[in-house]
């Protein structure tokens, strides 16, 4: 006698599917919500549900079409006490209820198949006590679609319940939303989810390890059907049970305990021993790609773990990422952590976009390595103040220097400034408002001096104005309602008009802007800012702290000097000096 054909096998996500609210894992907040507007018989009579993928808006709609048309030998009543099934469940769970009609958008998208349902909602329920139309992915309607539904949905007969699910909601009009009960679907977190998984396994009769089932966390990103998915996987990988090592390689991911050995060396700047471990992941199936990845993954973990040390006791972390993260979270820097993962993030870009990933993997490590060994800032000022100072030479009198507190261990900030000579003051220099006179000016406002000209086109935001002033002409006479300027070589002669127009908006007075026939003499107010910075830098260069430092970094270069002149100084457009490899 032959033997009886098996039943096919059921996947994990289809067998162990909720039924109802009490095996909904995850959505307390909706779950709460629902069962008070049940109790209190505030039922709505349109839904929404939204959430990424997985999290359970089609479950959830089935186990709503089911609480709207509960009936047992009591008569009909709505309920979300589903422990025994009512008269509609079974059909309902099994997607054969002629009163609940599930319609996938994606696939009916135009205004015909929204008519079809308008017209079905005239006609009152069959069997059930309401008619309910569930539609997933209800973002892909088309507008016709949408506008076509927007006045049944917002008066359908009170037999008519309408649920729709979508992972786009910001594709779903407002004109829909606006008639509907929302509910976001949350990310199932690592915490429910493992014992979600571990509750599954011990009906399955199935070993695991705790460390394989925290892989499968990690990569189901809080979707619980892309965890079950996985599981069934992984069971099927491991010939019936669940461990670390065939996780691993079914993943594709690195041992963990190597991923943190790996980026040890790094951060110490042990590039061979870097190169040799990643060559040793690769040649075990590790994609560079996933390598960086996990390296970036866990310089966020240490990151976090420093921000927040309770971090630290996630379910989903190894034993491994929670014992030497939190060592690691204490040793490093933040600045290096920040600095790591730029690098990583970069990194596997480069490696995604490069012919040959494993090249471009390992050259993104060589960058990391050799940043990670970089002193900070505040190490290289207090080494360079413990150095013996060089050859003494005192500075010009006229290079006064000012060094600011230095030295190492107080983990404060340090700071060098090299003062410029101050220059004897002159009419001609720009002014920034004073507190007495704030930039926004809702009066009329006075000028008594060039440098106050300069400043209230600047307060004006006036540009041409004022780069005209300090860079075109020279004040030869100022005085009130009369100003007699000298145009440099190749300015615009029509700026003198254009200044008086200025002048008579700004302060409500007719001004005479003269120019004078007297060849141009002496600098522009740019020049002297140009010529008062290059004397600075000059200073600079004289400072012996700043020879120490030119000294202990061959190929530096000294880009820029900042004055500490009075508030009218004009900042000068020095050209940047040329680039140099190499250069830190």
């Amino acid at each position: 006698m032959a033997d009886a054909p098996t039943s096919p096998y059921l996947v994990l996500a289809r067998k162990y599917r909720p039924r109802d609210f009490t095996t909904l894992v995850g959505q307390d907040a909706m779950v709460q919500t629902l069962g008070n507007a049940f109790a209190q018989n505030r039922i709505h009579h349109a839904f929404i549900l939204t959430g990424v993928r997985g999290v359970g808006k089609t479950t959830t709609a089935r186990i709503l079409a089911r609480a709207f048309n509960y009936e047992d030998a009591s008569g009909p009543h709505p309920t979300l006490d589903l422990a025994v099934e009512g008269q509609h469940c079974r059909a309902i769970i099994e997607g054969r209820h002629v009163d609940v009609i599930e319609m996938d958008a994606a696939s009916n998208t135009g205004i015909n198949d929204i008519r079809e349902i308008i017209d079905s909602v005239k006609y009152a329920p069959s069997s059930a006590p309401y008619k309910v139309y569930v539609i997933d992915e209800v973002h892909m309607l088309s507008t016709a679609a949408f506008n076509g539904l927007l006045k049944t949905l917002e008066e359908p007969p009170p037999y008519v319940k309408f649920i729709f699910a979508t992972t786009e909601i910001r594709k779903v009009p407002v004109t829909i939303l606006s008639r509907c009960m929302r509910f976001d679907l949350r990310r199932i977190t690592p915490e429910i989810m493992t014992a979600y998984l571990e509750s599954i396994l011990g009906q399955e009769g199935i070993s695991f390890e705790p460390e394989a089932l925290a892989m499968i966390v990690r990569a189901g990103e809080g979707s619980a059907r892309d965890n079950l998915s996985l599981l069934d996987q992984a069971i099927s990988h491991g010939n019936g049970t669940v461990s670390a090592a065939t996780v691993k390689a079914m993943l594709g991911l690195g041992d963990r305990a190597r991923i943190i050995d790996l980026f040890e060396q790094l951060m110490g700047g042990r590039i061979g021993e870097a190169i040799e471990t990643m060559r040793a992941l690769y040649d075990m199936g590790a994609d560079p790609q996933t390598l960086v990845a996990d390296l970036a993954d866990f310089t966020h973990l240490v990151t976090r773990i420093k921000v927040v040390p309770a971090a630290a006791d996630d379910v989903s972390l190894t034993p491994d990422e929670r014992q030497r993260g939190a060592e690691l979270a204490g040793k490093l820097p933040m600045r290096a952590l920040t600095r790591a993962w730029q690098i990583l993030f970069k990194g596997y870009d480069e490696v995604a976009r490069a012919s040959n990933g494993l090249q471009a993997a390992e050259m993104a490590l060589i960058r990391l390595a050799y940043a990670a060994d970089l002193p900070s800032p505040d190490d290289l000022i207090a080494r360079l103040a413990n150095q013996p100072a060089p050859a003494p030479s005192l500075p010009p009198p006229s290079a006064p220097i000012n060094r600011g507190p230095s030295g190492g261990g107080g983990g404060g900030t340090s700071a060098l400034r090299v003062e410029a000579p101050r220059p004897v003051a002159t009419e001609a220099v720009a002014a920034q408002p004073s507190a007495s006179q704030p930039q926004a000016q809702a009066a009329l406002a006075t000028v008594a001096s060039y440098k106050e000209l300069i400043a209230l086109a600047g307060a004006k935001r006036d540009v041409l104005v004022k780069l005209a002033l300090e860079s075109q002409m020279r004040p030869i006479s100022f005085e009130q309602g009369r100003i007699e300027v000298a145009l440099a070589d190749g300015a615009d002669p029509g700026m003198i008009a254009t200044l008086s127009a200025r002048l008579q908006l700004w302060t409500g007075q007719r001004w005479l802007v003269n120019v004078s026939s007297k060849p141009p003499e002496g600098l522009t107010i740019r020049q002297e800012a140009v010529q008062r910075q290059q004397a600075a830098q000059a200073a600079a260069h004289d400072d012996p702290l700043v020879k120490a430092i030119l000294d202990t970094f061959p190929g530096a270069k000294l880009v820029n000097v900042t004055v500490r002149d009075d508030a009218t100084a004009i900042e000068p457009d020095l050209p940047p000096p040329p680039p140099e490899e190499d250069d830190e």
